[in-house]
């Protein structure tokens, strides 16, 4: 039965290939910002129905929920999921498909993952006389903007009526070469605040530093003492990252500025001591600002949870993986820092994130998510299609 449904799944994904690139280049060609995507809902809604889908409805505006039954629908469920937004980016790539919308880009694949979604829907509804159970499609808006559209689409509860018992998300990953996918059980991706610091001091002529307070000497203080909290307050065990991308003193080579604004990151892999490292954050930078005479006003805006991967979901995913593509092609990941608002649905039911390969050295496709020069090897379409597809049946007759 498995060699069958593999060779079925391969086969009705071979002879669509040339309509999945064409989608991938419609959706790259036409990107809209994260919870702007309307036209890109209204694509991804007339692509269901072309494809026979008619349980169809609209979810925290611009998300799409989808079922398609199988024999006997009310046994199992389980969700794909994909994501619509594009980036603030301007692209750089001499393609035919590049962005028509100037500054906006698909730079981090969401194309690919929703065509990869379609394309799996459609192999799905084609084949739903071979498996049992209902497979909730879900397209959501914003995983790229706070508060992350996933957290919008579970507060309209998309995880239920009917409620899915795994989940599965994939996503493209430059680093692989395509052909190759990758997973990693247990924590995988790290939890993301914002932070925001605006030091006050008192301005004046840079001659004279005695008769100001230095807000650029306590900013520097405080960014220099605030990385304690990774090295000295956090466990060795736990990952952490503090990152200041950003400051701004407005001085100049003799003016001392009234205020510095400084901004970051922090990532971590335990709730817990993400928390703690806030307190902790807050009271150094207004402890260390007031010890030198100035003020020190520190926000964080949270981000998304750290992102587990169910370790028997996983387990049955890599293994699936291995059936369809070989075992050469499938690889072990490492933790990654970054962060992805699949970490949601991962906090909620079992759920499986994994990496697809997009990576061809030949083919000089080699630029890294959020650059101007992203592209992928089209090659990995119809893989992230067909393994989606399988994936879902396995776990339905698991």
């Amino acid at each position: 039965m498995t060699n069958q449904i593999i060779d079925q799944i391969k086969l009705l994904a071979e002879n669509n290939r040339s309509k999945f690139i064409e989608m991938r280049h419609h959706l790259h060609a036409n990107p809209e910002l994260s919870f702007e995507e309307f036209e890109t809902s209204k694509f991804v809604k007339n692509q269901l129905i072309k494809i026979g889908i008619t349980d169809i409805e609209h979810v925290a505006n611009t998300g799409i929920v989808a079922l398609i039954k199988g024999k006997n629908s009310e046994k199992k469920v389980i969700a794909l999921r994909a994501d619509l937004d594009a980036l603030p980016i301007l692209e750089q790539n001499d393609v035919m498909y590049k962005s028509n919308n100037l500054g906006v880009m698909h730079a981090c694949g969401h194309d690919v993952h929703t065509t990869c979604l379609l394309g799996a829907a459609e192999i799905l509804f084609n084949l739903r006389e071979s498996f049992e159970g209902t497979i909730k499609l879900i397209f959501q808006p914003g995983e790229e903007k706070l508060p992350g559209g996933a957290s919008l689409m579970i507060a309209e509860n998309v995880l239920e009526n009917p409620s899915p018992e795994a989940i599965f998300g994939q996503h493209v990953m430059p680093l692989i070469p395509v052909g190759k996918v990758g997973f990693k059980s247990g924590l995988y991706m790290a939890s993301s605040d914002e932070i925001f610091i605006k030091v006050i001091g008192k301005g004046g002529h840079g001659a004279m530093p005695h008769l100001n307070i230095d807000p650029i000497v306590i900013a520097a203080q405080i960014i220099i003492a605030l990385q304690q909290i990774v090295s000295r307050m956090a466990s060795p065990i736990i990952p952490s990252v503090l990152s200041f991308g950003k400051i701004n003193a407005n001085g100049a080579t003799n003016v001392i500025p009234n205020e510095v604004f400084i901004e970051g990151t922090f990532r971590t892999l335990d709730e817990k001591w993400r928390f703690d490292a806030h307190e902790k954050m807050i009271k150094m930078a207004s402890l260390i600002a007031e010890g030198m005479g100035g003020k020190c006003e520190f926000e964080v805006r949270k981000g998304y949870p750290f992102l587990r991967n169910d370790e028997d979901l996983t387990s049955l995913a890599k293994h699936g993986a291995i059936e369809y593509l070989g075992n050469e092609n499938v690889i072990d990941l490492d933790t990654w820092m970054a962060a992805e608002d699949f970490a949601y649905y991962s906090q909620i039911i079992p759920a499986c994130f994994y990496r697809l390969g997009t990576r061809n050295e030949k083919k000089g496709i080699v630029s890294s998510v959020h650059t101007p020069t992203f592209d992928i090897d089209e090659d990995a379409l119809n893989i992230g299609v067909g393994l989606m597809a399988y994936l879902a049946i396995k776990k339905l007759s698991n």
